[in-house]
């Protein structure tokens, strides 16, 4: 044994671990957790209590919230009293609490933060529900523990006649752990417990339709259920949850936004505050007014909108910045026989419902034992009167009230306790109208005897009374939900903040992208006269030009056979005169990877097709439904062949005529419908057979006009497409220009008519605009007529179409 003033070796790293160990577990049971039981922390527990045993009822007057503070520290919890107060104010709070267990008088703080007024100035009072908290605590229905100082003795938890932790729900930080369960609606948990009762084995898709989620205070709205599912299949989901807002017609035929609803804990007066931020830094536009007209009335926010703003552009704005969209992470850790678990909502309400049943057979074995006790002092008092003249004579006999008392007992075989009671008697009881009350009153002591004798011995009977009285508290403090269930996903996307409108897109021969509002060449060019700055210098030429919606998407397809995806509002905005963006800080393609071909759309339906051809004359049709893939590397548009690429892609229906085009001077022309629909990465089926190194350098939809071939000598020709006849895939086809050493070998096809104009573009950068109607029109067995010279080496690498001359013939997607 140690002696006084004796030093003992001590491990430093064991005496840490049990200190913190000491600590951890003292925070977490004695402050931070609820018990599943109740839902309540001790210091919430203590309040409730405390208010209760000093006669602090609904239907008393309201006393200093100070008095309350005070009686809780000095009797049952030794800490802060600030600790205290801020739980009993957050109680009060209608904002915080979906039903209030406190009935508060006064300043209790606001929805915009304000903190509450001080203790020696509000007042409270218990709120009829907590009643139920409380009910029947007097009959042994929990255990009652000492207290910090063993003086007195405290509840180690309440009877709770309605499921607390999920009702008013709970949020603590523990060591280690943290629990945030949200508040629920009353009348649908005890519809999910009675629901339970009746199906003990029930899943929790079967509670789930009972309990659809959370309800706060506030309102709003939940977006999704599958956070829901997961926070009740699991024990931890996130809930996405929205303010309500909604679009108004304001004056001079502007619009305005209104909030009346704000998501579970968002503080509105910085909620105000961070929208105004927003607007100074111009990431929200269209904004010219912004207060707060809440009132006693209820909670408005206005948002007044410049005549030109998009409103929904403008909430989706607020929606994807601000807390007016907001995430509630759910954690339903709590108290179990004194140790923190991660809960499911079915062991939730499993846990409270046992609870329950031991409340109503405890309360049942007490009221057992005092109806016993009762019956056999009024059986003693029966006897008594039955033997009323040889009472009084032995009474009047006694010397002393012990001797009459142990006279009593020998004489008529009474107990000490009946004995007592006759001796209490009254004499106004020697009645016979005493008597027959007497009889009375014992024969319903007894069939309550047997009714409660018979609740004990009988598990669905205890059963059957929770019902009840869940049932009577939910018709009793029932109300509707105040927060809406959405099944619309959560995610604001970044098209829903991007105003759709009709924008001009061109992409360059030299791989340089750029969109312009159309609203910018008709306000510049009224009458639409014309269409400049299409073209860019530096002797680089458009390519591809086409009007579409800015929530429109663009495929763009490359040389190896890959696609790309992207949303014409992530193309940056130029000026008329800008060169543009390079396509390769859009999609990510590799050295000497080119895009051979461009397909603006709205939408991938499923009833139309990419049609696809290769330099070795592969083709291959592909339903365009199975192209929709938001993958940022790109997704395979179908297997290449060694050595071959793709050099074509058009949007079809599935039965339009194509034509294929070779380096020798071949063309085929067929149906679509000779190739069925393949797999994306499908390799494909021959479209035109090749001889020697002969390539495939174009492929046209087969429609009214005329056949542009241009060669690499400069060399070009019309063809009326009549001349063609429809083919069966797979041929060789039959000439569309006869190649020669003088003309050289074809480089480039168009479809084109009378009103267009082309470009020649040569491998020195020589540009040449020629008219459509100067080019001569011959058959298809001829060499063609010269339409460009230059210099020796150099030779034509591509045919372009000219942009044209009004914004309104431009190609629209639909």
């Amino acid at each position: 044994m140690p002696t006084e003033g004796s030093v003992l070796p001590i491990d430093i790293n064991e005496e840490v671990k049990k200190s913190y160990m000491d600590y951890a577990m003292s925070v977490i049971i004695g402050r931070a957790l609820p018990d599943v039981r109740d839902g309540l922390k001790p210091v919430q527990r203590r309040i409730l209590y405390s208010m209760y045993d000093t006669g602090m009822t609904h239907d008393k007057p309201h006393k200093k919230s100070a008095v309350v503070v005070g009686n809780v520290l000095a009797r049952y919890h030794p800490h802060g009293d600030s600790a205290v107060y801020d739980a009993l104010v957050r109680m009060a709070q209608d904002f915080s609490c979906r039903y209030p267990l406190v009935d508060g008088h006064g300043n209790f703080g606001s929805i915009d933060g304000d903190a509450a007024a001080a203790m020696r100035y509000t007042e409270v009072r218990l709120a009829p529900i907590s009643l139920q908290l409380l009910a029947d605590i007097e009959q042994d229905t929990v255990d009652f523990i000492p207290n910090y100082d063993e003086s007195q003795k405290e509840p180690s938890v309440l009877p709770s006649r309605f499921p607390n932790l999920l009702v008013n729900g709970s949020a603590g930080i523990a060591v280690g752990m943290a629990t945030n369960i949200p508040p629920h609606n009353l009348s649908e948990v005890i519809s999910g417990l009675v629901y339970l009762i009746d199906h003990p084995e029930a899943a929790i898709e079967d509670l789930m339709k009972h309990i659809p989620g959370p309800d706060f205070p506030s309102g709003g709205f939940i977006l999704g259920r599958d956070g829901i599912k997961n926070a009740y299949t699991t024990g931890r989901g996130s809930v996405i949850m929205r303010g309500r807002a909604e679009i108004e017609n304001g004056q001079g035929n502007r619009s305005r936004i209104a909030i009346t609803e704000l998501p579970y804990q968002v503080n509105k007066a910085r909620l105000i505050e961070k929208i105004a931020e927003l607007v100074r830094e111009k990431r929200i536009e269209g904004v010219s007014d912004l207060r707060d007209e809440s009132d006693r009335e209820g909670m408005r926010i206005v948002i007044e909108l410049r005549r030109d703003a998009n409103p929904n552009v403008v909430l989706n704005r607020l929606y994807k910045h601000t807390r007016l969209q907001d995430t509630f992470g759910v954690i339903m850790i709590a108290l179990v026989d004194g140790q923190p678990r991660l809960l499911n909502l079915k062991e939730v309400l499993d846990h409270y419902l046992q609870h329950q049943i031991t409340v109503v057979r405890r309360r049942t074995q007490y009221q057992l034992r005092r109806a016993m006790e009762r019956l056999h002092i009024v059986d003693g008092l029966v006897t008594a009167l039955d033997h009323i003249d040889e009472v009084i004579k032995l009474i009047r006999s006694s010397q002393t009230e012990a001797e009459a008392r142990q006279g009593l007992m020998e004489n008529f075989d009474l107990s000490e306790k009946q004995a007592q009671a006759i001796l209490d008697m009254r004499l106004r009881r020697l009645t016979g109208l005493e008597r027959d009350k007497l009889l009375d009153e014992k024969k319903e002591l007894e069939d309550r005897i047997r009714y409660l004798q018979e609740l004990l011995s009988k598990e669905e009977l205890l059963r059957g009374v929770v019902r009840k009285e869940l049932l009577a508290v939910k018709k009793k403090f029932g109300d509707y939900r105040k927060t809406v269930i959405t099944n619309r996903e959560a995610e604001v996307s970044e098209e829903d903040i991007i105003p759709e409108e009709d924008v001009v897109v061109t992409l360059t021969r030299r791989g340089y992208i750029k969109r312009i509002p159309v609203a910018t060449y008709r306000g510049q060019h009224r009458g639409g006269r014309g269409i400049t700055a299409l073209t860019t210098k530096d002797e680089d030429l458009v390519e591809h030009f086409f009007v579409a919606s800015t929530h429109s998407f663009i495929l763009f397809f490359t040389s190896r056979g890959k696609v790309y995806r992207v949303k014409i509002y992530e193309i940056p905005e130029g000026s008329r005169q800008a060169k543009g963006t390079a396509l390769v800080n859009l999609i990510p393609l590799d050295g000497d990877e080119l895009v051979t071909a461009v397909i603006p759309l709205r939408e991938f339906s499923s009833d139309k097709y990419l049609f696809m051809a290769t330099r070795q004359g592969i083709v291959k049709k592909g339903v365009l439904s199975d192209y929709d893939s938001v993958r940022k590397d790109g997704i395979i548009a179908l297997g290449l062949r060694p050595n071959d690429e793709l050099i074509g892609v058009r949007l079809t229906e599935g039965k339009c005529d194509i034509t294929l085009v070779t380096r020798d001077g071949k063309a085929i022309c067929f149906n679509e419908e000779d190739v069925r629909p393949m797999g994306r990465t499908a390799t494909g089926v021959i479209g035109i057979r090749l001889d020697g190194d002969d390539q495939v350098v174009g492929m046209e939809r087969f429609i009214d006009g005329q056949l542009l071939v241009v060669t690499e000598k400069g060399y070009g020709k019309r063809t009326d497409i009549k001349e063609y006849r429809l083919q069966k895939r797979g041929g060789k086809g039959i000439i569309t220009l006869r190649v020669s050493d003088r003309n050289g070998y074809l480089v480039g096809v168009r479809v084109v008519n009378d009103n267009d104009e082309i470009l020649l573009i040569s491998s020195d950068d020589i540009i040449i605009r020629i008219p459509v109607k100067e080019i001569a029109l011959q058959g298809r067995n001829t060499q063609g007529v010269r339409l460009m010279r230059f210099d020796e080496g150099d030779r034509v690498v591509a045919v372009a179409k000219v942009p044209p001359t009004s914004i309104d013939d431009v190609e629209k997607v639909d």
